[in-house]
């Protein structure tokens, strides 16, 4: 049963027709980045668990920058 050569040819031309070949390769990176998240959504929690582990850290990273950016500011004390 399935999609055969002409068919396929068919699909093709009628998007090529609706998006212009500018698009169609915006629409397969998007098309398979969607792919990925919504199989990340399905992960284990073990992964889960590691992506969340690599995160850590950032909070000390942001305050460090926010206490230089605190020194290097000018004071308006008289």
């Amino acid at each position: 049963m399935g999609l055969k050569l002409p068919e396929i040819l068919l699909i093709f031309a009628a998007l090529l027709l609706l998006f212009g070949g500018s698009r169609l390769p915006q629409l397969g990176s998007s098309l398979g980045s969607a792919l990925r998240n919504f199989k990340r959504g399905f992960s284990s929690d073990e992964e889960k668990d590691d992506a969340s582990d690599k995160k850590t850290g950032t909070l000390s990273a942001s305050t460090t920058v926010d206490k230089d950016v605190a020194a290097k500011s000018p004071s308006h004390h008289a």
